[in-house]
């Protein structure tokens, strides 16, 4: 919907009790891919599919997921920043990025290039295709992405506001374009899968994993399960191990860093947000390895997401040049003051220097 040049729509968490369609809106929702599906699974009918055919939607308890839920907020934030100079808001994701424009507007706006489509489009056909041609664009750039999700969007699934294939676009969209969000590990959906075999009916509960398990690297493919993985995924039993952790590694930069005398080096007691701007890191880095930081190749007092970026990624160029294997995080997750990320790129400095006085 569109008001005094601003786009506006309203996310909220559809829960059992919160909206309960009738049988008609129950079947309509099921043949769009909408999000009801208990009640849409029982009242659609044989004729209503044909012979083999395929329809799933979200079964709509998994929506009060908390993983679920921040997802999709942190994907309307990213978009809403992006475009918060068109005038654009978004509150629903699956209302208002069915038609293409606000997709239109956000590919644009990533990549610098105008496309060809019409700006207003007043009938279902005009939407349809100037959603096509959107996606044929998106596609494009994301076809050299080796990503097992690709093509899980197609303008039917987006067009009817099937929330799951938007998701899987815009998920890939953010890692390609290196967005300044923490996309959250292992989020898994469950979907309503209704088939017609031999004429009837089969229904069945199908999980959908949306997002790496293990996260990504700074290249955006998903990561192998390592030590820390374990760590955090037992992080209620083992607690005390992930405390004992940060405090050795806290010990461990401040034995170095504190060394340096000057404005831009204070005692580290908050390793995740210390760290999240890159300068520690490169200074320690340079401190173990034992070679000047030139000031000038970082933002010394950074203001932007994407200057600390780029310190962290220089942070990550110093650390390879001296040995270091690769790192498996993105330079962003350390911006964006991610726990694991963080620990995972001191420790793998420690356990390098920890002998060394």
């Amino acid at each position: 919907m569109m008001e005094n040049n601003n786009l506006s729509l309203t996310y909220s968490s559809p829960g059992p009790s919160s909206r309960t369609p009738s049988p008609s809106k129950q079947k309509n929702l099921l043949a769009t891919g909408g999000m009801w599906s208990a009640g849409a699974a029982a009242s659609i009918h044989e004729n209503e599919l044909s012979e083999g055919e395929e329809r799933s939607m979200i079964e709509p308890r998994c929506l009060e997921d908390t993983k679920i839920q921040e997802l999709i907020q942190i994907l309307i934030d990213w978009i809403n920043k992006e475009l918060c100079k068109d005038r654009i808001i978004v509150k629903n994701l699956e209302e208002d990025l069915f038609d293409g424009q606000i997709l239109q507007k956000l590919l644009e706006k990533l990549t610098g290039q105008l496309l060809d489509v019409p700006e207003v489009t007043h009938s279902e056909e005009q939407q349809r295709s100037k959603l096509k041609v959107v996606l044929e664009f998106a596609d494009n750039i994301l076809i050299n992405r080796e990503i097992e999700s690709l093509r899980k969007w197609t303008v039917e699934s987006i067009h009817t506001k099937n929330l799951v294939s938007i998701l899987y676009l815009l998920i890939e969209m953010a890692i390609h374009f290196r967005a300044p969000i923490r996309i959250p590990e292992n989020v898994i959906v469950k979907l309503v899968v209704v088939t017609k075999q031999k004429g009837n009916l089969v229904h069945s509960i199908a999980a959908e994993q949306l997002t790496a398990e293990y996260g990504y690297d700074e290249l955006g493919q998903r990561r192998d399960k390592d030590a820390f993985d374990v760590l955090f995924n037992h992080s209620d039993s083992l607690q005390n191990s992930i405390s004992t952790i940060k405090e050795t590694l806290t010990t461990f930069v401040n034995k170095h860093l504190l060394k340096i005398n000057g404005q831009y080096i204070k005692k580290v007691t908050d390793l995740e947000k210390q760290f999240s701007d890159g300068i520690y890191l490169c200074f320690l880095i340079g401190l173990l390895e034992g070679f000047f930081v030139p000031l000038y190749d970082i933002h010394l007092n950074p203001k932007s997401f994407e200057e600390k970026v780029e310190n962290v990624t220089f942070a990550f160029d110093l650390m390879q040049d001296v040995g270091f294997p690769k790192p498996k995080v993105r330079p962003e997750d350390i911006v964006n003051m991610d726990m694991k990320s963080t620990l995972r790129v001191i420790y793998s400095i420690f356990i390098r220097h920890k002998g060394k006085g």
